[in-house]
């Protein structure tokens, strides 16, 4: 009843106003203050969860040109809903995956640090830009889903950085979140010297549903810190389909992209 009287009266707009005002001038005062570092190289930045100039020009940020599918960049634009040679030869099993940036030497400790070395205060800044890169993914999504870590990872990781992502993403879109609708129940050793088929394989049966009830009929939005071979993905996809899932799209911070690629 207060705010439908402050609206009859006017006061509504007039303290929208006030409140945008306030927070400028919080925004300033903590400019001041704690000046904004780079997320990256933490030198000075033009504000709070920003990147400098120069490490913003070293990152290679995803965009078209791409593979409709898996949103691999192409060199050229081939015009239309191109896409790629893999995608052709090997269809993924989720519907469209989309990336911030590469997975490079510009971008790794930018993402390692967060993964690996407590800097949690990145999330917020990580999903604005996940927002921009996969605002068509999230206007069609029902349900974020982030992909699971085993309870030894993240009893020593402390959280779970796909989590915090997803959670960042709900908060800004209104998409709801279900951090706990996929586990892993099988703690499987680190992939990063695998091919992709021992990666598959290594997956096979160490991801489980756990709210079917949650993505049964829903579009689910997939959320992973990187995108590498996609045989994670491709096993929570998999997970999620059989759940009873409409659709599965995914969207990373990070791809790495090969030169074969």
């Amino acid at each position: 009843m207060w705010h439908k009287l402050m609206r009859m009266s006017g006061a509504g707009r007039s303290w929208n106003v006030l409140s945008a005002a306030l927070r400028r001038t919080v925004e300033f005062a903590i400019d001041v203050l704690i000046p904004p570092r780079c997320l990256s190289c933490g030198g000075l930045a033009e504000g709070q969860g920003t990147l400098c100039p120069a490490c913003w020009d070293a990152i290679t940020f995803l965009g078209p040109p791409a593979c409709l599918r898996c949103g691999l960049p192409f060199d050229v634009d081939a015009g239309g809903a191109a896409i790629c040679g893999r995608c052709l030869l090997d269809p993924p099993r989720y519907r469209r995956a989309r990336a911030v940036f590469r997975y490079d030497g510009a971008s790794k400790g930018l993402v390692l640090g967060f993964k690996h070395a407590d800097r949690i205060g990145r999330a917020p800044s990580f999903a604005r830009w996940m927002a921009r890169a996969g605002a068509e993914l999230l206007a069609e999504a029902d349900l974020i889903v982030p992909v699971p870590l085993h309870r030894w990872r993240l009893f020593h990781r402390r959280y779970n950085q796909s989590a915090l992502l997803a959670n960042g993403l709900a908060d800004l879109s209104g998409v709801p979140c279900c951090p706990d609708a996929l586990i892993r129940v099988r703690h499987t050793p680190k992939q990063g010297s695998m091919g992709r088929r021992h990666r598959r394989a290594n997956l096979h049966g160490a991801i489980r549903l756990k709210r079917a009830g949650k993505v049964e009929g829903r579009h689910v939005l997939l959320i992973d810190d990187v995108l590498t071979s996609g045989a994670t993905v491709e096993e929570c996809v998999r997970i999620l389909q059989g759940g009873g899932a409409s659709a599965v799209d995914v969207l990373t911070l990070a791809r790495v992209i090969r030169a074969g690629d």
